[in-house]
């Protein structure tokens, strides 16, 4: 299942959390007050905004509990949608924001591929090397990544990103799959001039508006085995970027381990597991984003996400 965050496009209203049926959308909380109805659960009905909530910050922060009844009522629609499909929103009538608009980290993992560490002219790392962004910097697909005024060397970097569904506290690698919601794609954008100016990366990854993240979360249920998925990203559809996940320094398991020993993760969160070599930076010379170019992130068995670049107002 593919969970998206939408609203109506020309409409003020709030973004509601909704489910991808082909290339176009189903509401989830309708769809689960729909199957209450047909199991004639109306005392339920009253109680729905608890049960699954509307908002996706609020939805994503249940965690594994509301993206089960989101399953249910998926399941639900998709066959109610066979015999009528006036339950279907036409994609070209919504706009998508990020699936998951406040999560309460965004924990990064720099130089998690070897070739990249090496462009990077960085030793390979023994342990994991972490940052956080926040969520001053995330942005949906459908947004313009902001470039400010403050930096002249803007950069790419595509990665994976898993969501948190379970609180994680000690977790053990061969449990670290029961505590993950789903998959999502990446643009750790990256301020180069001013990530490198300090020891400490904040400066450079935490611009406003210029993360997107999306285009929606695969339940993993879809993805048994992400360390086996090719990443791509194209900038003006020059492809800059191509590896596979089966490439990550510390995989998936290990770094949930390895955080979660040190920070409780919580449902909602974000881990993005780092990127792959051929960034702008490392380029002969040096190819950073301009306002106008258009950046595009594709991720085996998640999508693509493309963004245009502009400039901050």
């Amino acid at each position: 299942m593919k969970l998206i965050s939408y609203k109506m496009k020309g409409t003020k209203n709030t973004y509601r959390i909704g489910g991808m049926v082909d290339n176009d959308i189903i509401d989830i909380q309708d769809s689960y007050r729909q199957l209450l109805q047909s199991r004639g659960n109306e005392d339920k009905i009253s109680m729905i905004d608890d049960l699954l909530p509307a908002d996706p910050a609020t939805f994503f922060s249940i965690g594994d509990v509301a993206i089960e009844r989101a399953k249910k009522a998926y399941a639900f629609m998709k066959q109610s949608i066979k015999q009528e499909n006036n339950h279907l929103i036409p994609r070209e009538g919504v706009r998508l924001g990020i699936p998951n608009p406040a999560p309460e980290k965004v924990i990064c993992v720099g130089k998690n591929y070897r070739d990249h560490a090496k462009e990077m002219d960085s030793d390979v790392p023994e342990i994991p090397v972490l940052f956080g962004k926040f969520n001053n910097a995330l942005i949906g697909p459908e947004d313009v990544i902001e470039k400010s005024s403050y930096t002249n060397k803007l950069d790419y970097e595509v990665e994976l990103g898993v969501v948190i569904g379970r609180k994680a506290k000690y977790v053990k690698r061969r449990q670290a799959y029961e505590y993950i919601a789903g998959y999502t794609i990446g643009n750790d954008i990256s301020a180069r001039d001013l990530q490198k100016r300090t020891s400490q990366w904040l400066q450079g990854k935490n611009l406003d508006r210029s993360t997107p993240i999306g285009p929606w979360i695969v339940t993993k249920d879809e993805i048994p085995h992400p360390d086996q998925l090719s990443v791509y990203a194209f900038v003006n559809g020059e492809k800059r970027q191509a590896s596979h996940t089966s490439q990550l320094i510390f995989d998936i398991p290990y770094l949930i381990e390895f955080i979660s020993h040190m920070i409780t993760l919580k449902p909602g969160d974000i881990v993005l597991t780092g990127t792959p070599d051929g960034v702008g930076f490392a380029m002969n010379p040096p190819q950073f984003l301009r306002s106008g170019d258009i950046v595009t992130l594709e991720i085996e068995k998640i999508g693509k996400l493309e963004n245009k670049v502009g400039n901050a107002s």
